[in-house]
């Protein structure tokens, strides 16, 4: 929250039932008012103007202007907090790349009440978040020669990487992976995601990485050259028989608020990897990974907190460092090059 005061919020939907479904949802919650609603982005830069919110929900296909081309001409000037509201994972992503802080999923008639406490978490995340942390990709001629530092590995590496992140991860974790050549380890990867949405998440990656990418199967073979997403609603988790690490993917309850859990994936990379695994926790609300990043510590993994100056929201990376389970804190865009770094 923002000091004792309730978080403002302006929400923006040119659905007048869904203004309202959005307006009940956060109604309910104490710690947060809602101020208004705006039927279109014309509509809604005026009251961002006027009312001065915390935090806006924001429909993506709405008439004159859609939300993704309004959040890139709004933040650049107004540094609010934006939630994107959508069915459609393509969207939701293209948003977080235009500066929304995070997205939820539109809900069916029987999700309603799941999708009010989701919607009433991320606005008081949002509240929090740092907004407009502009490009941190890596430069042009670092990516050149993260690509080349790594052409000697070994092929027959049984190095392994997990990375866990949440609010603001979907970039995060592009910013680490996308130019990581094809001879980097296997690399698994959880990101809190709804279901649909990380079989979506791995395409696109894929489209821009090196490495080859693909949604978590159970029975996936962890191999050089491939990172593997947890799949939405599915724990992952690693196995080893013999030399090989194998892809465990099944359903569960909630694991440190979460399914898919970063903790869950984490502890088991600490069991089946030990001193052949690279532990990297990213931007995210809440304490999901910390135990885990730990635990691969433990086992003698080498560890990477993201730093608070990068990172969208510092929880998740904080609670690790504050634990102990941080070996090397690192901005975002450092992170890639301290991987291949510790490989080499």
């Amino acid at each position: 929250m923002i000091s004792n005061k309730k978080i403002r919020v302006l929400v923006v939907d040119d659905s007048a039932m869904f203004r309202t479904v959005l307006s009940n949802a956060l109604k309910t919650a104490p710690d947060i008012e809602v101020i208004g609603t705006a039927v279109d982005a014309i509509d809604a830069k005026n009251k961002i103007l006027d009312m001065k919110p915390d935090v806006i929900t924001l429909d993506v296909e709405m008439p004159k202007m859609n939300g993704i081309e309004f959040l890139k001409k709004l933040l650049p000037i107004h540094k609010v907090a934006a939630i994107v509201v959508t069915a459609s994972a393509v969207e939701a992503f293209d948003a977080i790349s235009a500066g929304a802080v995070d997205y939820v999923k539109k809900p069916s008639r029987d999700e309603m009440f799941a999708f009010g406490r989701r919607l009433q978490n991320l606005v008081r995340t949002a509240a929090t978040a740092k907004v407009g942390l502009g490009n941190q990709r890596v430069s042009g001629t670092s990516a050149q020669s993260l690509r080349q530092s790594m052409l000697n590995i070994s092929r027959n590496t049984n190095k392994i990487i997990a990375i866990g992140a949440s609010t603001g991860g979907t970039d995060a974790i592009q910013v680490v992976v996308e130019n990581l050549p094809k001879t980097t380890p296997g690399i698994v990867i959880v990101q809190h995601m709804p279901a649909g949405f990380t079989k979506m998440y791995a395409d696109r990656l894929n489209r821009v990485c090196q490495m080859d990418v693909k949604e978590a199967e159970s029975g996936d073979i962890v191999r050089q050259g491939l990172i593997i997403i947890g799949a939405g609603e599915f724990h992952l988790r690693v196995r080893k028989s013999g030399s090989v690490y194998s892809i465990d993917s099944q359903r569960g309850e909630k694991v440190s608020g979460h399914c898919p859990s970063v903790d869950v994936l984490f502890e088991s990379v600490a069991e089946s990897a030990g001193t052949n695994a690279m532990g990297v926790i990213l931007t995210g609300m809440g304490a999901d990974g910390a135990k885990g990043l730990l635990q691969m510590k433990q086992k003698g993994a080498f560890t990477i907190g993201q730093d608070e100056k990068s990172s969208v929201v510092y929880g998740m990376p904080m609670v690790a460092n504050n634990m102990g389970a941080v070996m090397r804190q690192a901005p975002l865009q450092n992170i890639a090059g301290i991987l291949i770094e510790k490989l080499r």
